[in-house]
């Protein structure tokens, strides 16, 4: 139970953290960077919140180093967005729970087709 409680705490802090971070990006980066955020948490359906905090904290280095550097937006996300965003989504698919529904349909097929060919 511990180990849950300071996980959970864990992640509302690391959440915190984040937002904080963004909090202090320039308006059009921190804008940027928040509909990111929302197209990634609706379009990726993440529900470990450990991959959450760790994708979130890589989109807000990225954003902190562009800002930094003066690196235009249009630069950093290229001609479309969305690919840009489900691009970097693809590096912490381990959370999604799409993938868990990937494999279970898969496994229900292989399954059913073994049945057929040992009737």
């Amino acid at each position: 139970m511990n180990k849950f409680i300071s996980k959970v705490i864990g992640e509302k802090r690391d959440w915190r953290e984040y937002k904080a971070r963004t909090r202090e990006l320039p308006a059009s980066y921190r804008t940027a960077i928040e509909a990111l955020e929302r197209y990634l948490m609706y379009f990726g359906a993440i529900t470990r919140g450990d991959t959450l905090v760790s994708m979130l904290d890589d989109l807000a280095d990225l954003f902190e180093q562009a800002a930094a550097d003066g690196t235009p937006i249009r630069e950093i996300v290229r001609d479309d967005p969305v690919e840009f965003a489900e691009t970097f989504l693809k590096n912490y698919s381990e959370g999604q729970w799409i993938n868990k529904e990937r494999k279970r349909l898969v496994e229900t097929i292989e399954s059913l087709e073994k049945e057929e060919t040992t009737r």
